[in-house]
């Protein structure tokens, strides 16, 4: 079955962007793809060390839980990220994951080309952009496409559950995670 992977970095396993992710991935099954969430709460996702050995291996050599989630990404034909804004840029565990994978595809015959997907983000008050911005630079040097929405895939919060009373922000990833299954569905 067609299946697309979320990752959500947020440190808070029930936190605003853990249910945005899972207000998608409800989307991506209502429309007849497979999803599933996985979460980087509770890992201590370390960064590239630029050792090199994924060229051999095919997995990175650290070992800290990424490889499994890697391994959940070979398979799948979607990939969403979903963060926090932290000081105006994304969380940090997100960007060394996505440095890693990167670096794991680029050395295992490019796996993450043509994967469809693209990035969520919260933030309380600003830094929506940017981290819209430097996540999509991750799809762009991988060959990835990128979905679409009516507006950048973002919504306001603060306090788990604040995400709710932004109606505009939650209507746009609803329709982002739409177009998502929808390019899956009809790519794959």
């Amino acid at each position: 079955m067609k299946k697309v992977l979320l990752l959500s970095a947020s440190p808070r396993k029930k936190g605003n962007t853990a249910q945005l992710l899972a207000e998608c991935a409800g989307v991506i099954e209502e429309n007849g793809v497979e999803a599933e969430v996985v979460s980087l709460a509770g890992k201590k996702i370390l960064s590239c060390i630029a050792c090199g050995k994924c060229e051999t291996l095919g997995e990175c050599s650290q070992d800290d839980g990424l490889n499994e989630i890697i391994e959940k990404l070979k398979s799948a034909q979607g990939f969403i990220i979903g963060t926090p804004v932290y000081f105006g840029t994304a969380r940090g565990a997100l960007m060394s994951a996505l440095q890693r994978i990167g670096m794991v595809s680029k050395s295992s015959n490019d796996f993450l080309s043509r994967k469809v997907g693209g990035p969520v983000v919260v933030a309380r008050r600003g830094g929506h952009t940017a981290t819209i911005q430097e996540t999509l630079m991750f799809y762009l040097i991988n060959d990835m496409i990128i979905a679409g929405s009516t507006y950048w895939n973002m919504v306001f919060g603060r306090e788990a559950g604040e995400v709710w009373d932004d109606q505009e922000g939650i209507d746009t990833v609803r329709r982002f995670a739409a177009n998502v299954a929808w390019l899956v569905d009809g790519l794959y």
